[in-house]
């Protein structure tokens, strides 16, 4: 009994193969739709989780758990100097938390203006401490950061971004150990740094920024003002009770009715993810859609070569062939398509970003292996639902009259 299953089987595979090398040209395009559909789906999926990553690493650069504070004029009672965010409340926050913070840091600011090639250009300066660095995980392009003893001693040293570097001294490096005037003081330059993603002014950090001791810089204000606080703690799962504690905390320290906006990144990524996840739906959605235009034109070739080999499927049919060997026949016809073209198109969305990260080896590409071997199952299967209606008419054509076609 399974000889003589095998022996069918292997004769209708190479009569499927047969027919298809008859009708190359024919045979070819079709697998080209399903190549396309194919890499088109491996396209997408791997454009969705680079973009996901890409996007949700962004976020994430600007700083590692972060929780972040601010005097938001606007709630019960009329602003008042008293209302802001101050040096002691910092403090009290970074107490409160203990060894559960990585790093609290308050940033001050002012404005200036210095002469760039007889022009004025404006700066913001940036006052903080040694722990800048680590909650908005800043970048060192040259020199050294901010230390400890230079916020005790109240040095007059500083470091600058890099486009201000470049428009005063040519560049990062050749920045380090030269002076820049502001506010009156000449301030040594010690480093050069930038943030660790790119916040497109969004932040307290400017292209043509100075971060100097905020010991230093607090002399230069009329009101005591740290715009904003920041937090990064070493646990994920502490975000939001550092978050509470940080409210509290201000709320505590100053006038009943003074409003705060205490923020964390973690809302922003469930909204960001939730979006992603939707994009990545839509462009699902898309790729299915090829992949069954790619289906439709497998059945209307395979239909069409049903039209034209009647005689032939009434000669086997006369000679003993049954109504399931036709259609398995044809069947088979329309998977070998898709899979040979699924295949292919596999090959080509592989190679197509292989090509990308060597382009831009800056963004995280990935395509997940799920979705290639899912385009790998569903192209015969995409073949299969298709080419059923085709092999079907096939198999119940009547004999005699498929013997009179010609």
């Amino acid at each position: 009994m399974s000889v003589r299953a095998a022996v069918p089987l292997r004769d209708l595979a190479v009569q499927a193969l047969e027919s298809l090398r008859s009708r190359s040209l024919r045979t070819a395009l079709a697998a080209a739709s399903m190549a396309a559909a194919v890499a088109a789906v491996i396209l997408v999926a791997t454009v969705g989780a680079t973009g996901s990553e890409f996007v949700l690493a962004q976020i994430e650069g600007v700083g590692s758990n972060l929780v972040y504070a601010y005097y938001e004029a606007g709630g019960n009672v009329s602003p008042a100097d008293s209302d802001y965010v101050t040096l002691a409340d910092v403090e009290a926050v970074r107490s409160g938390l203990g060894n559960r913070a990585v790093a609290v840091a308050g940033v001050m600011s002012s404005w200036d203006s210095i002469t760039v090639n007889g022009l004025p250009v404006q700066i913001r300066l940036l006052g903080s401490s040694e722990e800048y660095r680590a909650v908005r995980n800043l970048r060192l392009l040259a020199g050294r950061f901010l230390e400890r003893s230079d916020i005790d001693s109240r040095a007059k040293v500083c470091l600058v971004t890099p486009e201000l570097a470049g428009r005063l001294f040519g560049g990062a490096s050749q920045a380090i150990g030269r002076s820049v005037k502001a506010h009156g003081l000449e301030f040594l330059v010690v480093g050069a740094f930038s943030e660790g993603v790119e916040t497109f002014g969004q932040s307290e950090v400017s292209e043509n920024s100075l971060l100097v001791p905020y010991t230093v810089l607090r002399y230069f204000q009329e009101i005591e003002r740290v715009d904003p606080l920041y937090v990064s703690v070493r646990e994920r799962a502490d975000i939001e009770s550092a978050a509470l504690l940080v409210r509290r905390t201000l709320e505590s320290r100053h006038r009943p009715g003074s409003l705060y906006r205490v923020e964390t990144l973690s809302s922003l990524l469930t909204t960001a993810r939730r979006i992603l996840r939707a994009m990545s739906l839509a462009m699902i959605v898309v790729a299915s859609i090829t992949l069954a235009v790619s289906g439709v034109f497998i059945m209307n070739m395979m239909l069409i070569a049903v039209s034209e080999r009647t005689a032939e499927i009434g000669i086997r049919k006369a000679v003993g062939a049954t109504r399931s060997q036709i259609r398995l026949q044809f069947l088979a016809e329309a998977v070998a398509i898709a899979a040979v073209g699924g295949a292919c198109g596999m090959i080509m969305g592989l190679a197509a970003f292989r090509a990308a990260s060597a382009v831009w080896p800056e963004l995280p590409i990935r395509t997940p292996a799920a979705w290639v071997m899912l385009a790998l199952v569903a192209a015969p299967g995409a073949g299969a639902v298709f080419g059923y209606l085709p092999a079907s008419r096939a198999s119940r054509l009547d004999p005699v009259d498929a013997l009179r076609h010609e």
